[in-house]
């Protein structure tokens, strides 16, 4: 036996000095890049011919694939398993069987020591995840009793995609105080892109939820409706939008602006960088106002979209930071298989990347937070479902009704009734096609609206900076601040 274990060992070790042959002196990476391959094929046929069993070769492949590409440190870099393929090409070109959650993971167990679990990027509206209240940042701890922790997100999405119908039950974690189980039933996921309406009798307002290859002609059939009802001003909310395709984000930003750098993609080698330029005319004239919403959820191809606007001095920013994504992946096919790699960098018209930095609102209105007292009350009060068993008892309760109701609650658990009456009005909208927008309890759309309709927005326009400006200034106070060193 001992003999067989040496014999082994010695094969093994031959397998790497014959690998190993290659000049060892001072050689190039493309010498590197040979010797290393040779390496990885000597190991993959090692094991196929001395693994005490026999081994699938496709599972060989992808976990080797697997690996190079976690070695990038990049997590939008990825290998895609012929699932995943399937799973991407459903979401871009139509609808799938689920939940209706665009969600993230990180590859390992973070720094911190915080379990590796799966983060909620955004629901999509009018799903089961969306109508179940799940909201951008939340955690899934589990599926069906099983942690995600260890999960990868090719077996995460297996097991929150299935038939239509049938039942998936998560938990969710909420902060550090909530912490609670959602039954969802599965159904058609159709992936939507654009909804729109009218504020009073002045104001368009276009939703963009995700970018596909429908986005921009949806957006501007949006645009056009609402210019046929004449309106004095356009929003346009990008909030919770996760990105989708750079060449729907161009489409968009280029029915607003006349020519001009729309955005520019630099990558390692200078021959493959790009220029994005909008056509000539515009969709929306430059005489109507422009403001964009955006939040810590809105990447991407929305941060393209935001940021080229901005730049360009056509809409005014109100909201939240953005999410800070500012690097483009192309997908490779490998037969059924394939791969995710970022290609480059995006840079807005005035030359910046905010890729980890994000853009920041002209106007910042964001959403109270809560205490940590606050957070323990919501928690238990979303654990005893007081709230869903109220709409599901009294259905389209009265306006009094509700206000008795909110009363109470905010008696019981110490909670602000205006945010009780908001978590009333979205138990409703649940259990129905969600309204196009929520201008009594949503305060980012109102600021939006209020700022529109008092005038301001011409000189306010003017005033607002680009993010070369920005950083540039962010840089400076950053220099200004550091203690200065002592000559000697």
């Amino acid at each position: 036996m001992s003999l067989v274990w040496f014999i082994s060992t010695i094969v093994l070790c031959a397998v790497f000095i014959l690998a190993s042959v290659p000049r060892l002196s001072a050689q190039s990476n493309a010498d590197d890049s040979r010797r290393y391959t040779a390496i990885i094929q000597n190991v993959f046929d090692f094991i196929q011919r001395h693994y005490v069993d026999t081994v699938d070769p496709k599972k060989l492949y992808e976990g080797a694939m697997s690996g190079m590409f976690k070695a990038l440190g990049d997590p939008y870099s990825t290998f895609l398993t012929e699932s995943d393929m399937s799973d991407l090409n459903d979401t871009t070109q139509g609808n799938f069987g689920g939940v209706g959650l665009y969600i993230t993971k990180q590859l390992e167990d973070q720094t911190n020591g915080k379990p590796a679990y799966v983060e909620v990027a955004a629901p999509i509206e009018d799903t089961p995840g969306w109508r179940a209240g799940i909201s951008p940042g939340d955690l899934i701890t589990k599926i069906d009793n099983e942690s995600t922790e260890k999960l990868t997100m090719d077996e995460v999405l297996a097991r929150l995609r299935g038939v239509p119908g049938t039942q998936v039950t998560i938990q969710i974690k909420r902060g550090e105080k909530m912490d609670f189980p959602v039954t969802l039933t599965r159904a058609i996921i159709e992936v939507p892109t654009v909804k729109h309406g009218m504020i009073g009798d002045d104001i368009g307002y276009v939703r963009i939820i995700t970018f596909t290859p429908m986005t921009t002609e949806r957006v501007a059939q949006a645009i056009k409706d609402c210019a046929s009802k004449n309106y004095k001003g356009l929003i346009i909310d990008l909030r919770n939008n996760y990105g989708g395709l750079l060449q729907a984000a161009i489409g968009v930003s280029d029915l607003f602006l006349d020519g001009g750098v729309v955005v520019s993609t630099k990558s390692r080698l200078p021959e493959e960088n790009q220029v994005f330029t909008a056509k000539k005319d515009t969709l929306v004239p430059p005489t109507i106002p422009v403001v964009v919403l955006i939040n810590r959820a809105s990447a991407s191809a929305s941060e393209i979209v935001a940021g080229a606007l901005k730049d360009r001095g056509r809409a005014y920013l109100v909201g939240e930071k953005s999410y800070g994504k500012g690097s483009v992946q192309q997908v490779y096919p490998i037969d059924s298989s394939g791969f995710k790699i970022t290609i480059a960098r995006y840079y807005t018209p005035s030359d910046v990347n905010i890729d980890k930095i994000g853009i920041p609102p002209d106007l910042e209105v964001a959403f109270p937070v809560l205490t940590d007292k606050e957070a323990e009350s919501l928690n238990r009060l979303v654990k005893d479902n007081r709230i869903p068993d109220f709409v599901k008892a009294e259905g389209q309760a009265s306006p009094d009704r509700i206000a008795s109701f909110v009363k109470r609650l905010s008696t019981e658990y110490g909670l602000d009734t205006t945010l009780l009456s908001r978590l009333v009005r979205d138990e409703q909208n649940r259990t129905t096609i969600a309204p196009v927008y929520d201008l009594e309890y949503d305060i980012q759309l109102k600021a939006a609206v209020d700022l529109l309709r008092s005038g301001k927005y011409p000189n306010l326009i003017k005033t607002t900076k680009t993010l070369k400006m920005l950083q540039d200034e962010a840089s400076a106070k950053k220099n200004a601040e550091k203690p200065a060193i002592p000559t000697p």
